[in-house]
């Protein structure tokens, strides 16, 4: 299976109702609204509007990805799935109080 159709899988499963059929896309429940893109299909990190960020990774990807998004410091929460087969993990990583020196 496709990483994008595991990542809509991962989204509808989790109550979601998923918005648009390319390697981003929507998934919004509730009040919530996550901007959610794969990473093997869309391999530059996008810089999307809105509040929440999920980006959808194989485990190969997974840490120069969270190494790139730690370097670019986006305004927005980001999280990352990782899919292994059909298993998956999230790791979040919530915006925490900006250092200053």
């Amino acid at each position: 299976m496709r990483l994008v159709e595991q990542a809509r899988s991962i989204f509808a499963e989790l109550g979601y109702t998923v918005e648009g059929n390319g390697p981003d896309f929507r998934a919004e429940r509730e009040w919530k609204v996550v901007h959610v893109s794969t990473v093997l299909e869309t391999p530059e990190l996008s810089t999307p509007s809105g509040e929440f960020h999920c980006f959808v990774a194989q485990p190969e990807d997974a840490d120069e990805l969270e190494d790139r998004l730690r370097y670019q410091d986006p305004d927005y929460e980001w999280a990352i799935i990782v899919v292994d087969g059909d298993d998956y993990q999230v790791e979040r990583a919530p915006p925490g109080p900006k250092a200053s020196a």
